[in-house]
């Protein structure tokens, strides 16, 4: 037996009203777990409810101690105004809200936690789940019938895909740092796979699944087990899940298998506030702002902001952002929300400083798009394209080639980026890795905190050669569109012409500093020193926080570890397409 019937129970405390284990029964027949958060008075209330892996029950400071430590030192607001008891990874504190009139309801996905069943994460079963768990929600006597959903990455991730089946209920979403293209946000760079799953899977997923029971953790508010009533044998708990990057490996195409774990951007009308993170391009920025610009909802606002993936979601900031947003279109509230300007942009400059602006669309209608050629004189970036043709050849897993420009003047650049390479290679096919960085006058290369680790260059596109053809009907000059639905390899030796997509992001390079582009066949690596931060959290990878790429099975030394050449000049005018935003 692999389930138990658990009784809910509801009790007053620390100012809120709340109902543990409550059970929300499935079409199928599984009843899954969730706790309730809500006001002491009774009353009709908006409800904030996320459905995620990560066991409601594992208290932040406790699953996630490198996380918390960091974001409540650079955020010490966080330690203020709530006990921080109820406080869980990537969704949003009940102490913060519940006063403020809303029910918080957190589900525990199905398999994961107290929910019982098989763990198949960012199934279509669970995007079902989430549906009926929203109806359940807004149908409940203490809900005003509006429900939103606010969290950050898997609790964003499945906002925007459940927001394409239009629950009835469902008001309004704030998809914080979330994907909706499990295959390019994630899944594989520019058709080359991603590690970070099987890293996400042993840190995140694996130690929480539901039947671990007495060999988890304990809840620090309830002292229960966060992984279920009941303990099952490693083989049944192995027959209870489906482990994602392990079938991922079975897809290395766009197929109907990535395709069930995305969302159809051109159905989702609810209103919603999109927040990305400039330093997030490995896993989900790319989604934030595809979502804004394809998704027609009439009423939609994105938001871009730096630091870590975790820390603005709980910081004043943040929460500032989430009370007007929800208040408006959860409470009715009228506080001016609808006239905020679409886009709200923390222009980001050396030395970790943000500026922060309101803007009318994205991309900014003032880009002056600028391609800077890559010219083999003097390995620089110029705005003129060089007359003579040449080839440059690097070792494919060696340290790659790198050119640069000083700038006369500080510049913005924000927006989308894209390069277009003409490469042959060695073998029958090439992974094009490019890296937009930026050094100061000294020649030090100036990195940030990005999402996930604390040394992230500023851009970062991917390509695997024999994935090159383009879409063209979605293809944009500055957003080349891969349908990835077939490999052609490369003949050895014969050219080819690559568009790179390179992820959006934001920096004012100060006058006299030097932006650079480098081309490589293997991920970026930080060389300078590493925070004490950095070198303890398990994400930090020298600059790609855990998006590595370099599964043995993708990525064979026979095919990916040759030479490859890059032609410049002439007919084959390799260049890198810049969004600069005039000062």
């Amino acid at each position: 037996m692999d389930a138990v019937t658990v009784e809910p129970r509801t009790e007053v405390r620390d100012g809120m009203r709340i109902t543990w284990h409550q059970p929300i029964a499935m079409d199928d027949g599984i009843v899954l777990d969730a706790d309730v958060f809500r006001p002491v008075d009774d009353g009709c209330y908006p409800v904030i409810l996320t459905y995620g892996i990560y066991a409601k029950g594992l208290a932040y400071q406790d699953g996630y101690p490198h996380q918390w430590e960091k974001m409540v030192a650079d955020h010490p607001e966080i330690l203020e105004g709530s006990t921080n008891k109820y406080q869980n990874w990537e969704v949003t504190d009940p102490e913060r809200w519940v006063p403020h009139g809303y029910v918080v309801i957190r589900v525990d996905s199905r398999g994961a936690g107290w929910s019982p069943g098989v763990m198949d994460p960012n199934s279509d079963r669970e995007i079902a789940d989430l549906y009926q768990c929203i109806e359940w929600a807004g149908t409940q006597p203490w809900s005003n019938g509006k429900v939103g959903m606010l969290g950050i990455s898997y609790y964003a991730s499945n906002q925007w895909r459940v927001a394409v089946h239009r629950p009835p209920h469902l008001a309004a979403i704030i998809p914080w740092e979330g994907q909706n293209d499990r295959y390019r946000d994630s899944g594989y760079h520019g058709g080359i796979m991603s590690e970070f799953q099987k890293l996400w899977w042993k840190h995140q997923v694996a130690n929480i699944q539901y039947g671990l029971g007495t060999r988890a953790r304990k809840s620090r508010v309830t002292g229960e087990p966060v992984a279920g009533p009941v303990t099952l044998s490693d083989e049944e708990l192995a027959k209870n899940r489906i482990n994602p990057f392990d079938a991922a490996k079975q897809h290395p195409l766009d197929d109907a298998w990535h395709r069930e774990r995305s969302a159809d951007l051109a159905k989702i009308e609810v209103p919603f506030l999109s927040c990305a993170n400039w330093g997030g391009q490995g896993i989900h920025p790319r989604g934030n702002f595809n979502g804004f610009m394809e998704a027609p909802s009439k009423q939609k606002w994105l938001e871009v902001h730096g630091d870590s993936h975790w820390s603005l979601f709980s910081a004043g900031y943040g929460l500032a952002l989430q009370k007007r947003f929800f208040d408006y279109f959860l409470k009715g509230i009228d506080n001016g929300w609808d006239k905020s300007p679409p886009v709200t942009l923390n222009v980001r400059h050396p030395g970790e400083k943000f500026v922060l602006r309101h803007e009318m669309e994205w991309p900014l209608a003032r880009t002056q798009w600028t391609k800077f050629y890559l010219d083999p004189a003097g390995m620089a970036l110029t705005t003129s394209a060089p007359a003579r043709e040449a080839a440059l050849t690097y070792a494919a897993l060696g340290d790659g080639l790198t050119f640069r420009m000083t700038v006369p003047r500080a510049t913005e650049i924000t927006g989308p980026m894209a390069a277009k390479l003409f490469v042959s290679s060695s073998t029958r096919d090439a992974d094009l890795f490019v890296i937009v960085r930026v050094f100061d006058p000294d020649g030090k290369e100036v990195t940030f905190m990005g999402s996930t680790d604390p040394n992230t260059p500023i851009a970062n596109g991917w390509l695997r050669a024999s994935h090159r053809a383009l879409d063209p009907a979605r293809s944009t000059f500055y957003r080349p569109y891969h349908p990835h639905d077939r490999a052609e390899p490369l003949n050895p030796g014969e050219v080819y012409e690559c568009d790179v997509e390179i992820v959006a992001s934001c920096i004012v390079v100060p006058a006299g500093w030097t932006l650079a582009l480098t081309l490589r066949g293997k991920d970026y690596e930080y060389t300078g020193e590493v925070s004490e931060f950095g070198k303890k959290f398990h994400y930090a990878t020298r600059g790609t926080g855990g998006m590595t790429h370099a599964d043995p099975d993708d990525r064979p030394a026979d095919v990916f570890g040759g030479d490859v050449t890059l032609y410049t000049g002439g007919a084959r005018g390799s260049y890198l397409l810049l969004p600069v935003i005039p000062g």
